[in-house]
């Protein structure tokens, strides 16, 4: 179905095309660019294009594509770079270099690549097959067995199953009689619409914590496997760092990075790390359970909102496959922008802050695609969705913080005060909040210990009230507190720069185990409650602020790696045998003193 273009604004071009549906595809001028149809008047469409539309004028033809804006879902995803509407980075930086030319189009999966493809077992003709049942698998890395699936939504008998051996994902690998009669052939990859999220058999409940290395996030603050979490801070306060830490240590199968309008030095910088970056648990390439969407800063601005929904629909489709995926969004404050951009252009009534009335719905909608869930073939599999905020100037008052405030189950706050006082991860312990402490309590329970939760509140009371004494101080000096308030603030000094500070850069301490995280925030907790006791039979506090052992809790966490945490706890007997010896040398003293 061919038609012309009337007019042209910006990035939406509006052509006449009758019978065209809204959010199909369309390839505009002789350039071929993409664009997706998002509104209808009689017979002309309105269109965004997901491209620059430099070049454009009225006249030149458009194609309706008949799809709505897919992705290819097949083996051959891992390792690769695409861009918000999937086109391969890599292979079309071979091609044309460093510069995109306008209406490149290149297929999303390698065409000449074999796969060795391996059937399953149980399928014989005839068998009766479902939409996400498994056909065979390719081994697409060497940790992750690619599960080749019927598409969701069909169903029927199926015919043929090809052998084993190599095959391309062009290649007819089984057929099937479907439910309404007509013969399918089935190929290594299907096609899947972004906007629709994928079917599942249910939701089930999270039960196991996404364990990311960060002591501030696992222990203080823990995230789900399938959960929704966010970050949000101001320029400079560390998101991207965070985010990276999370992509590279979280105990997930695949790692998603979206790179939705951020700056091109950043993204460059990750693509240039991750592939040197070793993968902690299998000893290999990092890359080979990562992809990355890039769209940056300069890309056109509608592909920010392709980007997204390309990313969430590639981890649904690894869920689907009985994986758990991570999927990183960076930043969801650009997206928005985008929205903003487009409804403005239509003319649509802005709200708050100039941004669309259906902000707050779009962002609960793609936050509710995480979930951990029994697919349709009988796996579980989880998409934990994680989406940086950029809020101007670090105000969390702004819409698209406050919608996703009241969205995501956890919310991780950056603090610019923290960043500029070389405080990382600069996550504000005051500002932060998750909703999943009661059922990750019952997994630290079985798995590390059940003093988990006891422990993390009393931390979190300290620094509480820390912050209020930290005032007093701010406007009378530290001699306005008593002993037990002046220790009080020590042991929230010590809780802030042992536990919660954590180099990204340091060997030792990039990434913590759980049992390692328990183990410092114990023996830290030790301390406080030894000096306390002390404190009790009348030490002055001047005393405890001298003891050694403060000063070598806090470089505990360099000393010691995640293997050995017996080791490190050995510690304890240093605490004991410190305070003891104050102890003591307070009652000699005291005896003697006439």
């Amino acid at each position: 179905m061919a038609g012309e273009i009337i007019d042209i604004n910006g990035p939406l071009v509006r052509a006449r095309l009758p019978g065209v549906v809204n959010g199909e595809q369309a390839r505009i001028g002789r350039l071929g660019l993409t664009g997706e149809v998002i509104g209808r008047e009689g017979e002309e469409a309105l269109i965004q294009v997901y491209e620059t539309t430099d070049g454009l004028r009225p006249g030149d033809e458009v194609e309706a594509l008949g799809r709505p804006l897919s992705v290819e879902l097949g083996p051959g995803l891992l390792g690769r770079i695409f861009d918000g509407v999937q086109r391969p980075l890599d292979r079309l930086a071979e091609q044309s270099g460093a510069h995109i030319p306008l209406g490149a189009h290149l297929p999303s999966l390698d065409r000449d690549r074999k796969w060795t493809f391996m059937p399953a077992q149980q399928l014989k003709q005839g068998a009766p097959v479902t939409g996400g049942m498994v056909l065979g698998t390719v081994q697409e890395s060497e940790t992750i067995t690619h599960k080749i699936l019927v598409p969701p939504g069909l169903s029927g008998k199926l015919q043929d199953l090809a052998a084993g051996g190599g095959y391309t994902v062009e290649d007819t690998i089984a057929s099937l009689t479907g439910d309404d009669g007509m013969t399918h052939e089935l190929k290594l990859y299907h096609r899947w619409p972004v906007r629709t999220p994928r079917p599942y058999d249910r939701r089930d409940h999270a039960v196991a914590p996404l364990i990311t290395g960060q002591r501030i996030l696992d222990t203080f603050f823990p995230l789900l496997k399938g959960g929704k979490a966010a970050v949000p801070g101001p320029f400079g306060a560390g998101k991207t760092m965070v985010q990276q830490q999370i992509a590279r240590w979280s105990n997930a199968d695949i790692v998603i990075y979206v790179g939705c309008g951020e700056r091109g030095n950043e993204l460059v910088d990750i693509l240039d790390s991750f592939p040197k970056l070793t993968d902690p648990h299998s000893g290999r390439s990092l890359m080979e359970r990562t992809f990355l969407v890039a769209n940056t800063s300069n890309m056109p601005v509608v592909a920010r909102e392709a980007s997204v929904y390309a990313g969430v629909t590639l981890a649904e489709y690894y869920r689907d496959q009985g994986y758990d995926v991570v999927m990183v969004a960076d930043s969801t404050s650009r997206w928005a922008e985008a929205l903003r951009e487009v409804a403005g252009r239509l003319g649509q009534m802005p709200v708050e802050e100039g941004y669309p009335a259906y902000l707050a719905s779009r962002l609960a909608a793609f936050y509710e695609r995480a979930g951990r869930v029994m697919t349709l073939g009988g796996d579980s599999g989880s998409v934990t969705i994680i989406g940086a905020v950029s809020p101007p100037g670090g105000d969390f008052s702004e819409p698209v913080t406050s919608h996703t405030k009241e969205i995501v189950r956890t919310f991780w706050a950056l603090s610019k005060e923290l960043a500029d006082a070389r405080h990382y991860p600069a996550v504000s312990w005051t500002e932060s909040f998750s909703g999943d402490v009661t059922v990750t309590a019952k997994w630290w329970a079985e798995e590390v210990s059940k003093d988990w939760a006891p422990r993390r509140a009393e931390a979190l009371a300290l620094l509480g009230q820390a912050e209020e004494l930290q005032r007093i101080v701010s406007l009378v000096g530290p001699e306005a507190l008593s002993g037990d308030q002046r220790w009080t603030l020590e042991a929230a000094n010590l809780i802030k720069e042992a536990v919660l500070q954590q180099s990204a850069l340091d060997e030792a301490d990039s990434f913590a185990s759980p049992e390692k995280q328990f183990a410092l925030l114990d023996l830290v907790l030790q301390i406080y409650h030894r000096g306390g006791g002390l404190l009790k039979r009348g030490v002055p506090v001047q005393q405890l602020l001298t003891v050694p052992v403060l000063n070598q809790a806090r470089r505990l966490k360099s000393r010691f790696n995640s293997e050995q945490v017996e080791d490190m706890r050995g510690f304890s007997g240093d605490i004991k045998d410190a305070f003891d010896k104050l102890g003591a040398e307070y009652e000699q003293h005291g005896e003697n003193t006439p």
